[in-house]
């Protein structure tokens, strides 16, 4: 027992390398460079940019549907095989992206996406570092990857606009699937051959079961589903309704760009708190600040320093919710069965963050967009109530989950 917790020690600060490079070429290339390439793709398809815009609906979609098979799959074998063929079908994907002619193929291509992308992004790549650290070093392995690939926009976005311009969306696509393969691949396939469980560090006793069946997971999960939301909103219509407040498309466009910015000084400030403070009262804490400063930008965003006061603080939360997931329900159900606990709660949280833009552009639509700012405001003022009653509840023990797991 010892040995194994020696090893994975050993092996862990490369592993955290690898997952770093992998997520930030892997958000980059099957996330982030969509919004670069909707434009020119949509041009040259002759279909309008909703009609391709939801195929990346699509994709969003299948990953939440898959997330929980992924999840019990993580649990049962690691995530050395799974994660490798995720990068294999991922770089086949776009390759394929770049050689689509209609709609359907366009779907088709994105379906396959959706199923790479709950192969290799955070989830599983979380679950992993999860089952092989040590749990005084999980906070800090997690830092560590969401801190590089929160840098996966900054990088991508203008790589990919300047390969459009370079080039065109075809070849750029080509260029993205080479990358994608040539750095996920190998990175995949060898830095995580001894994370099965047979090679992790020994784990607090637990049972998904038994969480599910716990009241307060559905409250944190309900809170999780209201934040992904808000923050999906926020990031789909921000520039337009800055536009709608008075201000240039460029400005509108700049301040935007600062949240991917900030969400990574709020991921290191909340590490931070840590020392003094649990991870679910931080979180709560960082949605109130949220629901409060966004409340607020209908009053005074037609001022840009009043937007940009708004906007730092509401970009302070941006990406908490990343760190702050593994966090909160390895401090609640430890960490067996953690892949398949986590799996559950990322299906409904990517489902809202897939349709809540659809509900916010239909009631933008029909009232206009001051109460889609603030409905953002009041999904994370409730998320952060839920958050809070959550914690009021007490965990389940330790032997209860025992019994559980003898009983299923």
């Amino acid at each position: 027992m010892g040995s194994a917790t020696a090893a994975a020690r050993r092996g862990s600060g490369g592993l955290i390398a690898a997952l770093a490079v992998t997520q930030t070429v892997g958000y980059g290339v099957l996330y982030y460079a969509f919004s670069v390439l909707l434009g020119p793709m949509s041009r040259d398809l002759g279909i309008s940019t909703t009609t391709a815009a939801g195929a990346f609906t699509t994709a969003v979609l299948v990953t939440g549907l898959m997330s929980v098979p992924v999840g019990r799959w993580l649990d049962a074998r690691g995530g050395h095989g799974l994660m490798t063929a995720g990068s294999l079908l991922g770089a086949m994907a776009v390759l394929g992206w770049s050689q689509v002619q209609t709609v359907p193929q366009l779907y088709v291509v994105f379906v396959a996406i959706g199923i790479s992308a709950a192969m290799v992004l955070y989830e599983p790549a979380f679950a992993v570092v999860v089952a092989v650290t040590a749990p005084a070093a999980r906070t800090r392995a997690l830092l560590g990857i969401t801190l590089v690939a929160g840098f996966a926009s900054s990088i991508f976005i203008p790589l990919t606009g300047y390969l459009v311009d370079a080039y065109d969306w075809r070849r750029t696509l080509l260029i993205l699937a080479a990358t994608l393969g040539f750095l996920t691949i190998p990175l995949h396939a060898t830095a995580l051959r001894r994370t099965g469980p047979r090679h992790g560090v020994p784990q607090r006793s637990g049972s998904p079961a038994r969480a599910l069946r716990d009241p307060g997971f559905w409250l944190l999960a309900a809170a999780f589903v209201l934040h992904s939301g808000a923050q999906a909103v926020i990031a789909v219509h921000l520039v337009l309704y800055l536009v709608n407040l008075g201000h240039s498309t460029a400005t509108a466009a700049s301040l935007a760009g600062v949240l991917g910015l900030l969400s990574v000084t709020g991921r290191i400030a909340t590490t931070i708190s840590l020392r003094w403070l649990p991870m679910a009262t931080i979180m709560a804490g960082v949605l109130v600040l949220q629901g409060v400063s966004i409340s607020m930008l209908p009053l005074v965003g037609r001022n840009l320093a009043g937007a940009i006061a708004c906007l730092v603080l509401f970009g302070l939360g941006f990406g908490i919710s990343s760190i702050a997931t593994p966090a909160i329900l390895l401090d609640r159900y430890g960490a067996t069965g953690y892949a398949t606990i986590a799996g559950t709660l990322a299906t409904p949280v990517i489902i809202s963050r897939a349709s809540a833009p659809l509900g916010a552009a239909i009631l933008a639509g029909s009232a206009g967009y001051h109460p889609v700012i603030l409905s953002v405001a009041a999904a994370c003022l409730t998320a952060a109530a839920l958050l809070t009653l959550g914690r009021r509840i007490p965990a389940p023990a330790i032997g209860e989950r025992r019994r559980t797991a003898r009983l299923s």
